[in-house]
């Protein structure tokens, strides 16, 4: 396996096993992830909030179980982040789907299987052109996908958060009208989902920069100052972690631009 790009900001967060536990509901209000009960699990995700992204990969895969999660979590979120070569992203992102593909065979009831693979393909959709990733049919799987993320987990709001992008960005490329006959997807619902997201997770950076996106893909300019006042409450938050502060900073060049 290649080196990854070091996490920026290695140092600031210095999670072990009892913090992370002590600090696990709030670090996981997105994704609705279970405590691991495994040691060799609970220290990959130690890894992960620390920002040591390709070694909680590692760790999580050779842990196995629902480790895989969390070497999908990190791999993901890495590839989205930090990764710069384009081609090595999009790989990346299709690990994640294959590998979270045959976990949804061995585990159908584990939301976070459905959500990560519907998470990398959707990111590897962005990567080859929207119109391109629906032309091969990825769309289907994406949105059937992030579906039975949230009939697993009602509660799932970064599942929510992805869907309302979804529906956004289709809508955005094709239209209302052939977002809606082709592919089901429709602008309120969007929107519904989006306010979803953030009443589940209130503080969710990447939350409030996406309902903002999608805000500004739905309704263009006459909603510019909302989605401005969304991209500051995102870029004004604290991180707890490595994922939040690559979010955080996120939310901050979207300012910028």
């Amino acid at each position: 396996m290649a080196q990854w790009t070091s996490f920026p900001h290695a140092g600031d967060y210095a999670f072990d096993a009892a913090s992370l536990k002590k600090n696990w509901p709030r670090l996981h209000q997105g994704d609705c992830e279970p405590l691991p009960k495994a040691a060799a699990v609970l220290q990959a995700w130690v890894l992960f909030h620390n920002g040591a992204f390709q070694q909680a990969a590692q760790a999580g895969l050779k842990a196995g179980g629902d480790g895989i999660t969390v070497a999908n979590k990190a791999t993901a979120i890495y590839a989205n982040y930090l990764e710069s070569k384009e081609k090595t992203k999009l790989d990346l992102f299709m690990q994640v789907a294959q590998q979270a593909e045959a976990q949804q065979a061995a585990e159908p009831n584990n939301a976070n299987a459905w959500y990560w693979q519907a998470y990398a393909l959707g990111r590897y959709g962005q990567g080859i052109s929207v119109s391109k990733a629906l032309a091969q049919g990825l769309g289907g799987k994406v949105k059937g996908a992030l579906e039975q993320t949230i009939k697993l987990a009602p509660k799932h709001a970064d599942a929510h958060i992805a869907l309302g992008a979804f529906h956004a960005e289709v809508i955005d490329k094709v239209g209302s009208l052939i977002g809606s006959m082709t592919y089901g997807v429709k602008k309120d619902t969007s929107l519904a989902l989006f306010k979803e997201a953030l009443t589940l997770n209130p503080g969710s950076a990447i939350g409030m920069t996406e309902y903002a996106n999608g805000m500004v893909m739905l309704e263009g300019d006459k909603r510019m100052k909302e989605a401005t006042r969304l991209y500051e409450q995102a870029a004004a938050c604290e991180p707890l972690d490595a994922m939040e502060r690559l979010d955080v900073e996120m939310a901050r060049v979207e300012l910028q631009d």
